[in-house]
């Protein structure tokens, strides 16, 4: 588990390619797995990729995380509203990036706060996709690799 990466997606995701594709863009949650697993392999990691649209299932993906190197973290709206994911995240140890697909500090006043940011190691948004495979890579360069 120490090599591993959990990329979890929050409400939502599920709906990437035709939801909002002007926001979102036309990239499918299954494309961004694929994205996320190349990043993966080229870094020698082992990936987990889950997503859920049930803010107590973010919180057990989570929770489930403890021991990995890293987790990318796009906790859609509930980065806006979710004390229990900031909190889950806070408890795990583990280190988070926060991801978005869109930049959030474009759109609506409301996107601007995150519940996230204070317990994350680092935040990247808009650059669609390739999000996660930034936050991938720095997780990949700050890892330690055991003795």
């Amino acid at each position: 588990m120490p090599d591993t990466i959990h990329v979890l997606n929050g409400p939502n995701l599920n709906l990437l390619g035709t939801r909002e594709p002007a926001i979102y863009g036309a990239a499918t949650l299954a494309d961004v797995e694929a994205l996320c697993r190349a990043a993966c392999e080229s870094h020698g990691l082992d990936l987990v990729f889950r997503q859920t649209n049930h803010e107590g299932t973010l919180v057990e993906h989570i929770q489930e995380a403890r021991g990995a190197c890293g987790i990318v973290l796009n906790a859609a709206a509930y980065t806006h509203t979710s004390v229990a994911v900031r909190d889950a995240i806070g408890g795990c140890g583990v280190p988070t990036v926060e991801v978005h697909l869109s930049n959030v500090f474009a759109r609506e006043d409301f996107r601007h706060h995150s519940y996230i940011t204070p317990v994350a190691r680092g935040v990247i948004c808009g650059f669609g996709p390739q999000s996660y495979v930034l936050g991938i890579a720095a997780l990949a360069a700050g890892r330690t690799k055991p003795a």
